[in-house]
């Protein structure tokens, strides 16, 4: 065969040179399965850096590593946030994109975000139109740290617009910008990390949505589903949301989230799922774990 018919194409390279400005970092806890199909969609030229918070199964996500694909393996789980961090210290790219690892980037997804990069140069980060497993369409439209009056409709605006919070499960955003803002809270373990997040980057530029560039995010099959993890997850949860209420000023943090867990426990169906019972009481004791912090 002619050497000439094994060389890549000019726009073939011309792509891979565009995405090299780009590292895509996704952080893994048990999640090996479902992260090499995130793995798998990502362009040429692409660089990825997984980094594994003490899973048992290390040894198969290792089995993903390449010349394009990294895998940083910290012996214990520090974090989704610190993870995160670590994974920012790993490139040395223009660009970051950090992606939960049950997701899928379509063929546009980061030429899209690129693009838009170049289109809104005051932007201090960007969320892709993030479509569920499903087929329907993802739209982080609220979260706990904002007032409703800055809660936006549902379902994916019809354009590029700013947005009011990012999605963690995909941000996009120039490194040099991720590192003027300190990055992710680390005394944050897990959720709301990214509302967080999304408030300091407002000092920065406006947050915003690109209509353009899909991605696909499975959601909820980044870890196992049981309820032994589902406790885990929402015991962070509850002392997640009253460390970030307490941060930015919220009024009555440990009681407002007291509250709102001890109302969701009520709920007749939360009895009646083993998995939702051990999630809502574990919200509740890790809520109550905050009692009297500063």
């Amino acid at each position: 065969m002619d050497d000439a018919a094994l060389a890549p194409s000019t726009a073939e390279a011309q792509t891979s040179a565009e995405f090299s400005s780009v590292t895509i970092i996704s952080v893994t806890f048990n999640s090996s399965c479902i992260v090499k199909d995130l793995v798998a969609s990502v362009p040429p030229g692409v660089r990825v850096v997984l980094v594994d918070n003490g899973s048992s199964d290390i040894d198969q996500l290792q089995t993903l590593a390449s010349e394009q694909v990294s895998v940083v393996v910290n012996a214990h789980n520090v974090g989704f946030g610190v993870a995160c961090n670590i994974g920012a210290q790993h490139a040395c790219s223009d660009y970051l994109f950090f992606v939960n690892p049950d997701a899928q980037l379509s063929e546009h997804t980061l030429s899209a975000l690129l693009e838009a990069a170049a289109r809104y140069p005051q932007a201090s980060a960007f969320n892709p139109a993030i479509e569920e497993g499903n087929g329907k369409q993802y739209f982080k439209r609220s979260s706990t740290l904002l007032p409703r009056e800055h809660y936006m409709p549902r379902g994916w605006p019809t354009r590029d617009r700013e947005v009011s919070v990012l999605s963690g499960a995909a941000i996009f955003i120039k490194r040099a910008t991720f590192t003027a803002v300190g990055g992710f809270d680390e005394a944050i373990f897990l959720y709301h990390e990214d509302d967080d997040l999304s408030l300091r980057l407002k000092h920065h530029g406006p947050l915003m949505f690109i209509r353009e560039a899909v991605l696909t995010h499975i959601g909820g099959a980044g870890s196992a589903r049981s309820p032994a993890v589902a406790a885990l997850k929402a015991w962070h949860m509850g002392r997640s949301r009253v460390y970030a209420l307490r941060k930015h000023g919220f009024a009555a943090p440990w009681w407002r989230s007291f509250g709102l867990a001890l109302w969701q426990l009520c709920s007749p169906l939360v009895w009646l799922s083993k998995r939702k019972r051990a999630k809502q009481l574990a919200l509740l004791t890790g809520v109550w774990s905050m009692r009297g912090r500063p």
